[in-house]
């Protein structure tokens, strides 16, 4: 069950760069970076209320971001949804015959696990699920 919009997800070529319009015009500012190695990606934070905008960078030229950046530019590369149990998510979404990315969830930002679903399933937007991981799980 979705529980909130988690993050907003902009592919930039850089992180630094492109935090300067948030800070420099919205107010807003970049709290933190992660690089995501599994994902071949640093990411950058700036946290609006609840949600966060995260600049996603390619941190390797086989990065899918790289990719992305090449074929369609900088802008929106998916948005997360926070959910209970990613994995039951993507089970259920499987069984419904939902197109999906992962089918297991992985590591993601934050101490997360994560899973995404098919923009072909979804309207042509890149859907992320995402879990918080407490030190009990």
């Amino acid at each position: 069950m979705v529980k909130r919009v988690s993050h907003i997800a902009v592919a930039v070529p850089n992180v630094d760069e492109a935090a300067k319009f948030y800070e420099e015009k919205l107010g807003l500012k970049l709290v933190g970076r992660e690089d995501i190695a599994g994902s071949k990606v640093t990411v950058g934070f700036i946290p609006v209320g609840e949600t966060r905008i995260e600049l996603v960078q390619p941190a390797a030229t086989d990065s899918p971001i790289t990719k992305f950046l090449e074929t369609r530019g900088p802008g929106l590369q998916h948005i997360c949804f926070e959910v209970d149990d990613v994995a039951a998510e993507l089970k259920r979404l499987e069984a419904a015959g939902v197109r999906l990315i992962d089918k297991v969830p992985h590591p993601g930002a934050h101490g997360t696990m994560v899973g995404f679903i098919h923009p072909s399933a979804t309207g042509g937007v890149l859907v992320e699920l995402s879990q918080e991981m407490r030190n009990d799980q």
